[in-house]
């Protein structure tokens, strides 16, 4: 299937997900073609009347060069040796995957199909043909400094900026923007809303298997807060715990599992803004120059220079992800710790030939998400025009440590619960049941010594591949 683009207000997250996780093609509207080709035409009007009224008339990017050279308008000489290909492919490192690759693709529409690039309707097609293709352009995720995103847009375009003849704007127009923003909060929204339904089922095992009170989960409480995001996170705890061990612990549970609610609220909180901050990345108009299609007050359309390419906003979301992950990864270290030391818990992991190594194990991959949760601050740029630099591949990179620490810790909290209720004899309550059967035939009870490094690698890795559900999402995923 293919998802049908007509308007910019078709990029939505689910369409994305389609695209970029699960592999459906684009295709783009004869309504979008029209208008793209309307203001292509639009565009080239206006830019010769500019020059005719006056012949040093700066338009960045079409009658000047791009960056420090867009102060001045080019000789002839100079236009007509202007590269045809996108000049900008210099970053390298390690590749963003391909789920993220075809979230750019997709991204990159945003700009185009309203005609606010002044690109033809066949660029917009070459865009989307390259979902179509056996293999995506190489993209690296590292090395991208800039003040936008032209680095990893040269390496996404260039190719393609040689097979068609393109205009100096529509060159400027595949490389200016912030698609990869888009891309990458939509992204570390979709992985978001797996990470927190797993975190809620892991976290409510664990309360089960230190059979604590449930009354740090009231509805009672819902009134009380005020707020929506912690009711469902206390309506899902109790929803997951629901069906549990009926004699529960007399007195009040340790700190980390009252304070459940707040934190999984906080989570969805956060989860909240990335969803928004991706919904309205991916509709933004953010080229440079943008240009704006004739009107009554405008009758040749304006075009005019902005920031548009720096998505301050999908910077904080990713972190706002980041850090309610590393959080989490502190709670599974507090839990695996009250597992290990409780009285009703701890004789069944105690040992230090069976389970007791996962408590350092555990630690381990806390103190590296802690340590890899730092706020994104606008860095140090480059000389010149660009001298502010974009953050959001920088906040990306961090957000993938730092789940993928979320996964490993969820990964030891859930098998140690697992193995606490199997030793015990206790069921897991209905709405944990599947979660618990799978901790177990991935991670068999330790009756034995053995390497329990593969079981926890291979427990993680279902977890992450259950984050990322999709044909092309689950791809290029470590231990996938």
């Amino acid at each position: 299937m293919s998802a049908l683009v007509e308007t910019r207000s078709d990029l939505s997250l689910e369409a994305l997900r389609r695209v970029a996780w699960d592999g459906d093609g684009v295709e783009i509207g004869d309504r979008a073609m029209a208008v793209m080709d309307r203001s292509h035409a639009a565009f080239q009007t206006l830019v010769e009347a500019l020059q005719a009224a006056d012949p040093g008339a700066l338009v960045y990017g079409v009658t000047t060069g791009p960056g420090d050279r867009g102060m001045t308008p080019l000789t002839e000489e100079a236009l007509a040796n202007r590269p045809r290909r996108v000049w900008t492919a210099a970053s390298f490192g390690e590749a963003l995957p391909p789920r993220v690759v075809r979230a750019i693709v997709f991204a990159r529409l945003a700009n185009l199909v309203d005609g606010h690039a002044a690109a033809r309707g066949e660029v917009a097609r070459a865009v989307a043909a390259l979902l179509e293709a056996d293999h995506l352009p190489v993209v690296p995720g590292e090395g991208n400094g800039g003040a936008g995103e032209i680095l990893a847009l040269g390496h996404l375009f260039y190719e393609l900026s040689d097979r068609l003849e393109l205009t100096a704007k529509e060159r400027m127009a595949l490389i200016n923007g912030s698609p990869c923003a888009a891309a990458m909060v939509a992204d570390v929204a979709l992985a978001g809303r797996g990470r927190l339904e797993l975190a809620e089922q892991v976290l409510a095992l664990s309360a089960e298997a230190l059979n604590v009170p449930l009354e740090a989960y009231s509805e009672l409480l819902e009134p009380l807060w005020g707020d929506e995001h912690e009711t469902a996170a206390l309506r899902s705890l109790r929803s997951l715990l629901r069906g549990g061990e009926i004699g529960r612990q007399g007195h009040q549970a340790p700190v980390s599992y009252r304070i459940l609610p707040r934190v999984l609220g906080q989570a969805r909180r956060a989860l909240a803004e990335a969803e928004a901050a991706a919904a309205v990345s991916l509709r933004s108009v953010t080229d440079n120059p943008v240009y704006t299609p004739p009107d009554e007050a405008h009758p040749l359309g304006s075009v005019f220079s902005t920031g548009g390419y720096h998505n301050a906003r999908a910077t904080a979301a990713i972190d706002g992800m980041a850090f309610v992950w590393a959080d989490l990864c502190q709670l599974a270290q507090r839990h695996t710790d009250k597992l290990f030391q409780h009285p009703a818990t701890a004789g069944v992991l105690s040992e230090e030939w069976t389970y007791k190594p996962l408590h350092m194990v555990q630690a381990g991959w806390a103190a590296e998400a802690r340590l890899l949760a730092q706020p994104s601050l606008m860095g140090l740029g480059a000389f010149g025009q660009n001298d502010a630099p974009a953050m959001s591949f920088a906040a990306w990179r961090k957000a993938v440590a730092i789940g993928r620490c979320l996964d490993a810790g969820l990964a030891i909290l859930a098998a140690l619960a697992s193995a606490t209720l199997q030793a015990s004899d206790r069921p897991a309550p209905p709405a944990l049941d599947q979660l618990t059967r799978q901790v177990r035939e991935v991670f068999p009870a330790v009756t034995g010594v053995r390497r329990l490094g593969p079981d926890c690698e291979a427990l993680a890795a279902a977890f992450t591949r259950r984050v990322f559900k999709g044909r092309i999402a689950a791809q290029g995923l470590r231990g996938g």
